[in-house]
């Protein structure tokens, strides 16, 4: 009498199959949880305190190796992660990632403009460290205008808004004052304990930054940002739809 059931050697091939699906499965998953806990995390910007230089929307990559290469996975179990290739700490002008000290559960996004030992000053709108100003000059017309077009908001013109570019070290960047707000006219002088960082944002007069609630501790410091590998606002009930291609490949400096 003919039958329709499974021979053994057919179920066990099966049952084989399965196995080899979930274990595959399961090394891919950890394989991913080992690449976003010390090498490389993908980040999406959600809100304007960075702008001109990431805008809500921009989907960026964090080098977590930039400042030493840490167990994987620990940062997931234990308070602190276990670093076992230290590098050089966090310099002034590096655009970090880390989670923010008043409540963990959310990860900020910030440039560091004070370091272990820096006193940070801001006077009549200029920032001042270890009593020495910033460098910083207007950004030349052409460039301010490619910036307020590509923001492609009418709160973000140079009616209101002043852009300068400010040199740390050997590195610029552009930061964005408003005309008519001076959360930024002054601040300080204070110094920065050691192993931890002084943070702001790049839109000065719009950002929660170390002004407001203090410093970042080493600890937690996730990575440095390198690049912009996607860009696309979305809002439903606004109803607007913004696709940035030219942001693409765009380096964080």
């Amino acid at each position: 009498m003919a039958t329709d059931s499974p021979q053994p050697s057919e179920t066990m091939s099966k049952k084989r199959l399965l196995i080899e699906n979930v274990v595959a499965l399961g090394l891919s998953l950890f394989l991913v949880l080992m690449v976003r806990s010390s090498i490389i995390e993908a980040f999406k910007i959600p809100s304007g305190s960075m702008i001109p230089t990431l805008l809500i929307g921009d989907h960026i990559f964090v080098n977590k190796f930039a400042y030493g290469f840490k167990i994987p996975l620990t940062e997931y179990i234990l308070p602190k992660p276990i670093t076992i290739i230290p590098r050089d700490p966090p310099k002034r002008g590096d655009i970090i990632v880390f989670v923010y000290p008043k409540d963990e559960s959310y990860y900020y996004i910030k440039r560091v403009v004070g370091i272990p030992g820096d006193t940070i000053e801001i006077r009549n709108r200029v920032l001042y460290v270890n009593n020495q100003a910033i460098q910083r000059e207007p950004l030349a017309s052409e460039e301010g205008d490619k910036i307020f077009n590509s923001l492609d908001d009418p709160k973000y013109s140079k009616t209101n808004l002043e852009l300068f570019k400010e040199t740390m070290g050997s590195d610029s960047h552009t930061i964005m004052l408003d005309k008519n707000n001076f959360l930024s006219e002054s601040f300080g002088p204070m110094t920065v304990p050691a192993e931890s960082l002084f943070v702001m944002g790049d839109n000065r007069d719009f950002s929660n930054d170390s002004r407001f609630w203090g410093f970042v501790p080493f600890k937690n410091v996730k990575g440095r940002a390198m690049v912009t590998w996607f860009s696309i606002w979305i809002d439903f009930t606004e109803k607007q739809f913004l696709f940035r291609p030219s942001r693409i490949g765009t380096v964080l400096h």
